[in-house]
């Protein structure tokens, strides 16, 4: 047999034995389906704008952004007692309690005939009050802070000195002991406003007592002092120009 009849022969023979395979050659398959569980993920994931119907999924992508998905918590509603300004006005000083003093703590004029002769300074530690005997019967009393517990003291020196805007040398034994609670106070302090002896300072004989101002005016009327005296600023520049180094002071 030529060669040009054999393979016409073969040629003829292929499309006999395999006539589907032949025609599933040039047919277009269906569409692929595809579940929309399966397709929400990803739909998801890359953003694109689709949606789903029936069991078509149509997606535009063009507009699809490869980022990755912020997951964030929605923001925490605040009740209506809660709720404050974006700007917070927050207080110079935050360590500053909201205390006010009691008025009776003020300066005021009372009757006084007891036995100490005018110009004295007397010092209730019980009910927190400092006076300054008058000539008239009557005597000048201020508010005071006092020693806390176990600081308590009582006696009767003279003042000794008198100083303005004082510095200030913390005792080793207060350092030791406030230390041991975990506060470093410093070897030494310069005067001024933020001086725990505050604006004033008179010093009462050969002791480490003294009755001084204070940048804790809010601790008036209190037992917080590690047993010194303690007054508002203006009430002890008050007291300072009334008194001279000599005066009797009672502590009781």
């Amino acid at each position: 047999m030529k060669p040009t009849r054999l393979l016409a022969a073969l040629a003829a023979f292929s499309i006999l034995a395999f006539p589907a395979a032949a025609q599933e050659r040039y047919v277009s398959k269906p569409p692929a389906v595809l579940s929309p569980d399966l397709a929400a993920p990803w739909v998801l994931q890359l953003g694109a704008q689709r949606s789903i119907t029936g069991n078509s999924v149509r997606s535009d992508a063009k507009k699809v952004i490869f980022r990755p998905i912020q997951r964030s918590k929605p923001p925490r509603q605040l009740r209506s007692d809660q709720a404050r300004p974006v700007a917070v006005q927050r207080p110079a000083n935050p360590a500053k309690p909201k205390y006010k003093m009691n008025p009776m703590y003020l300066p005021q004029s009372v009757a006084y005939n007891g036995p100490e002769k005018p110009g004295t300074i007397i010092i209730d530690t019980t009910d927190r009050f400092l006076y300054l005997i008058d000539g008239n019967g009557t005597a000048r009393r201020y508010g005071v802070g006092v020693g806390k517990p176990g600081f308590e003291w009582a006696g009767t020196h003279k003042i000794s000195r008198k100083a303005e805007w004082p510095d200030w040398r913390p005792p080793a034994e207060m350092i030791a002991r406030e230390k041991a609670k975990g506060r470093i106070l410093p070897v030494h302090m310069e005067g001024g406003p933020a001086n725990p002896l505050g604006a004033r300072a008179l010093y009462l004989g050969s002791t480490l007592y003294r009755i001084h101002g204070t940048n804790q005016p809010w601790t008036i009327g209190m037992a917080v002092s590690s047993g010194c005296i303690r007054m508002r600023n203006e009430d002890v520049m008050d007291l300072y120009q009334r008194v001279g180094v000599g005066t009797k002071v009672v502590v009781r």
